[in-house]
């Protein structure tokens, strides 16, 4: 976003492109997962798993911005600002829609507050339990050989 379009959203091409590919992953790691718990591996069963729910609640908040037009937005930050509304603050990472004040204050709207926080902690959930598989993985190798 440039200082001479202050109310410019989200790109919708790149909008579209995080939602097909994000989309696509958390089923092919869910279908993974599946399989790998099936298969008698846990642990990456359940890390892939938890990858998958990660995507999933991603593509939830992109669907908030793709679902709501600009109409939706311009609600969205007047009720959370009312007429301090001067511009937006949009971000893909961490996901956000923020209605920016004269004051220099952000508020968020379009996303629910809860997403990015709960992003976080799925994120770190799914790194620990990657952390887990990679290491029950090493130790049953070095036995084998």
């Amino acid at each position: 976003m440039s200082g001479d379009e202050p109310y410019a959203g989200h790109n919708g091409a790149l909008l579209l492109i995080l939602l097909l590919v994000t989309g696509t992953a958390a089923l092919i790691l869910a279908v993974q997962g599946v399989r790998r718990l099936r298969a008698s591996s846990p642990r990456t069963g359940a890390a892939l798993l938890s990858w998958s729910a990660t995507a999933a609640l991603y593509v939830w908040g992109l669907l908030h911005l793709l679902l709501t037009d600009d109409y939706g937005q311009a609600q969205a930050c007047n009720d959370a600002v009312g007429d301090r509304l001067t511009g937006y603050d949009p971000g893909f990472l961490p996901l956000r829609f923020g209605c920016r004040t004269g004051d220099g204050q952000t508020v968020e709207a379009v996303i629910p507050s809860s997403l990015d926080p709960a992003l976080a902690v799925l994120t770190l959930c799914s790194l620990a339990l990657t952390g887990l598989a990679l290491a029950h993985h090493r130790r049953t190798s070095s036995r084998d050989q």
